[in-house]
């Protein structure tokens, strides 16, 4: 955990571009900045649960993944109230699957 994302680190976030570059290193960068990532943060092969615990750097992280049009678009599964955010990578292919890099 960091303290609050900085805006390069936000900026990043926004302009990740998918095409580019797979898709764990946006979620690497993701949890690097984190706040209480032990219990707000879970990520699998396939999956990834955010859970912003009300602090605003999470929600200013969220709005900024919210703005990355193709991840959301992509992954975006649901979002409940109260801050909580799921992902899966199920309607995708190829080399747009996987929130962790192979072999880890």
């Amino acid at each position: 955990m960091s303290d609050y994302p900085s805006k390069r680190q936000l900026k990043a976030i926004k302009e990740f571009d998918l095409l580019e570059r797979p898709v764990h290193e946006l979620i690497d960068c993701i949890e690097e900045i984190w706040h209480n990532s032990d219990w707000g943060f879970k990520r699998e092969k396939h999956t990834l649960e955010l859970h912003t615990g009300g602090w605003s750097g999470n929600e200013d992280t969220i709005s900024a993944l919210q703005r990355n049009f193709m991840f959301w678009s992509l992954y975006w599964g649901k979002s409940e109230r109260g801050g909580h955010y799921y992902f899966d990578d199920s309607s995708v292919t190829g080399e747009l699957k996987g929130f962790i890099k192979e072999g880890m």
